[in-house]
């Protein structure tokens, strides 16, 4: 597309204020081709060149000679580099020549598994027999059988391969005692709680491999990460060789960064991210260039395409029809339809989470939104990424939204495209995480002390716990599941530390429309919160705790609600502590109380408050990994002098510290949560406690603490540098704050971040 001709045409539209604020220029790169150290089996490369591939990137190459060599292998290249035909080809040249081997592959999502198995029918030699296919929740009864009894390549996902393959081990003896290779695509996907499940998942695997004699090789794919080798050995266990020099071409790329113009600036409020969105869709869509919007939130997704919709109906109405939403939680059928739809170019647009982040060939798009950072500089690039795949020159937006994160690289466009990619981070010891694995192990197998290696744990402590907790018992020096407890694999979920999942049925029909995680349900279907599903929003008329379900009825609001929550934190424990800047730095564990207090009503545009209520819901109890820290004596004691509100300018450096801190940890806003206090009761001092959002912690407040210093000072700049007169959702406010962002003092945020980095002019 002619992505100057596009800007000059929006700049020249009546809404436009100055928007586009930075233009990156990415540029064109050529192709580097390499040789294999030796030939691929003759019909395989037969089906290369019947698919039109005739030379292998350098990258390409020089994995599938270190896979032949008996390596396991991590390919970290950009979205686009072709890192699927990396174990595409060394696994079918394997199989080629080896009856008895087997190979599984695991995919993040059902649609990837879809679209990997498209590829390999292009590339498995005719009349091989060398069969593949797709084992996963979708997957037909009457088919399961003969995948089991013949299937070479299975593909699925990890959470079939949690709860369905290895409790059900003697079915696939076949499969285990012939694995050769275990392909983990989209390794940087797992990560957090996911990863940390993965990590257990992948040693269950291997346990019950090494009982029947295999030792299979792993080969993982991921976007750019910081850590690839540290990251892949944590998952899988094993050492891991580094594949990173990307030989792929490129066609070039216009980024621009996006920031919505300022309603008031006094008070820091910017139009919402929603609206510049829809209308940069519009704007697209209008001159037929296909698009994809990427939004943080299913609920955003849908609201999204509702308001680019109606807007289209005005200005090009032939198009209107040609745009959809896409989510995760959609019926099979319908996400494989509309798959089908965007990728034949029925569809022109498509607003979609990040569900369609990932490898899916949808063919040649030319432009990507992105609506809010999505948490990390690897996702920006993988959603940037699914345009210009055909190598053509492409467009990709990054429209920010009015929070710290966002406006700090909205300011600092040069930090964003010069920083190096986050780590990613995971925690298989977690106890929170491991102890429900052990029990699923042992009911694969009797868990034995050799066990404890494999886990890097020492087992018997941990299984003396499980023990005196009723859910193992010991015979004959080996651990076996109390009779009691079945199948355990169906009380894990590996999307969270919790087995609990609430249903959403409609109150007039009683049909089931989706399924929301424990920790999300609180937050979402509390009764009077409008819960949207495809595109439809409902109102929240019962939230039944006990029963675990949630009764919604279709309406036609023009709002949203947004959850308030209040936060209680513990101290149990403080295990490290340091000096840091011009005070100290604790890390420890915590016990945090949220409990849902509220909602306010906002419209679905404008953000503007409509209204707030109370609601009446439990609380919830989570015991994680906090960091915190104090406030040097001499600037409490200015700050008393003066009558300065310390509350208030604690609470701010709370909420814009939390903001800050995915910009040096790999997670997500909401992965983090925290409180402060002029007067804690469990240290005697003012504090500001940041923590992990989720039980027993995965790394984020470590990394946190350790790079302490680094979040001051981009707090402090994203703080001290925003126009706004007392505070605004781009510097201390939080949508998450259970007391409606009150009090806070930007002031003083200012002045108790000087202090803790020890500049002068704190006092």
């Amino acid at each position: 597309m002619d992505v100057t001709a596009f800007l000059h045409d929006v700049r020249s539209r009546h809404w436009y204020e100055g928007q586009a604020i930075h233009r990156e220029d990415v540029p064109v790169r050529s192709a580097r081709y390499s040789e294999l150290a030796s030939p691929l089996a003759h019909p395989l490369e037969e089906a290369l060149e019947a698919a039109g591939i005739v030379n292998l990137y350098s990258h390409q190459a020089e994995a599938v000679d270190a896979i032949r060599g008996g390596e396991n292998v991590i390919v970290a290249t950009p979205a686009a580099s072709g890192k699927s035909l990396c174990y595409h080809l060394p696994v079918l040249d394997t199989l080629l020549s080896d009856r008895s081997a087997t190979a599984l592959f695991l995919f993040p999502t059902k649609a990837l598994a879809q679209d990997q198995s498209g590829a390999l029918d292009r590339l498995v030699p005719e009349g091989s027999r060398l069969r593949h296919a797709i084992f996963d929740g979708d997957t037909p009864t009457d088919d399961r059988a003969a995948i089991r009894r013949s299937a070479k390549i299975v593909l699925t996902n990890p959470d079939m391969l949690h709860a369905g393959m290895l409790p059900n081990h003697g079915q696939w003896h076949r499969l285990l005692q012939g694995l050769r290779y275990v392909v983990v695509d989209e390794a940087h996907m797992y990560r957090g709680v996911f990863g940390s499940h993965v990590a257990n998942v992948l040693r269950r695997l291997r346990r019950l491999c090494k009982r029947l004699g295999a030792e299979p090789q792993f080969i993982l794919s991921s976007a750019t990460i910081s850590n690839p080798r540290e990251h892949a050995e944590g998952l899988a266990g094993v050492p891991f060789r580094v594949i990173d020099d990307d030989g792929a071409p490129f066609g070039g790329k216009d980024f621009v960064f996006w920031n919505p113009p300022m309603i008031d600036i006094a008070e820091g409020s910017r139009q919402s991210t929603n609206h510049e969105t829809s209308l940069l869709m519009e704007e697209l869509m209008m001159r037929k260039i296909r698009t994809l919007a990427f939004v943080r939130s299913r609920r955003m997704a849908e609201l999204l395409y509702v308001a680019t919709r109606n807007k289209l109906r005005e200005s090009s109405p032939m198009e209107a029809g040609r745009l959809s939403p896409y989510r995760a939680s959609y019926l099979p059928e319908d996400r494989r339809q509309i798959e089908r739809d965007l990728f034949t170019g029925k569809l022109l647009g498509l607003t979609t989470t990040n569900a369609m982040e990932l490898g899916i060939d949808v063919g040649d798009l030319d432009a990507t939104l992105i609506s809010g950072y999505p948490g990390s500089i690897s996702s920006v690039w993988q959603q940037a990424g699914r345009s210009g795949r055909r190598g053509t020159r492409s467009l990709s937006v990054l429209v920010a939204f009015d929070n710290p994160l966002d406006q700090y690289f909205m300011r600092h466009p040069d930090t964003f495209f010069g920083k190096a990619h986050e780590s990613a981070r995971i925690s298989p010891t977690n106890p929170y995480v491991l102890k429900p694995h052990l029990l699923c192990a042992a009911y694969e197998a009797p868990l034995t002390a050799a066990d404890s290696d494999l886990f890097d744990i020492e087992l018997p402590e941990l299984a003396r716990e499980l023990e005196q907790d009723g859910f193992l018992h010991t015979r004959h020096g080996r651990w076996h599941l109390d009779p009691e407890t079945t199948y355990p694999a169906q009380q894990v979920s590996l999307r969270s530390t919790s087995s609990v999942h609430y249903t959403l049925a409609e109150n007039e029909s009683g049909v089931v429309l989706e399924t929301v995680d424990e920790g999300s349900a609180f937050s979402q279907l509390f009764p009077g919160a409008i819960y949207l599903h495809k595109g439809d929003p409902y109102l929240i008329t019962e939230l039944d705790v006990e029963a675990q379900i949630a009764f919604g009825s279709r309406t036609d609001v023009p709002y949203y609600t947004e959850v308030r929550e209040l936060t209680v934190t513990r101290v149990l424990n403080t295990y490290k502590t340091r000096p840091a800047g011009n005070t100290t730095v604790y890390l420890g564990d915590v016990s945090v109380t949220t409990t849902v207090v509220g909602f306010q009503r906002r419209a679905s545009l404008t953000r503007e408050e409509l209204g707030e209520e109370h609601v009446d819901l439990p609380p919830q109890r989570i015991d994680t990994v906090s960091l915190w820290f104090d406030v040097p004596p001499d600037t409490l004691a200015y700050i008393a002098d003066e009558k300065m509100d310390l509350a208030g300018g604690l609470h701010a450096v709370e909420h814009a510290a939390i903001g800050i801190l995915p910009l040096f940890a790999l997670c997500d806003r909401n992965d983090i949560g925290g409180i402060s206090t002029p007067l804690h009761p469990d240290t005697g001092r003012p504090q500001v406690f940041i923590h992990d959002g989720h039980p027993g912690g995965v790394g984020i407040s470590e990394h946190g603490y350790e790079v302490i210093e680094e979040l001051w000072q981009a707090t402090l700049d994203v703080v001290s540098a925003c126009p706004c007169k007392s505070g605004c959702p781009s510097c201390i406010h939080s949508p998450k704050c259970g007391n409606n962002n009150h009090p806070l003092d930007k002031r003083v945020a200012v002045l108790i971040l000087r202090s803790v980095l020890g500049l002068e002019g704190a006092t």
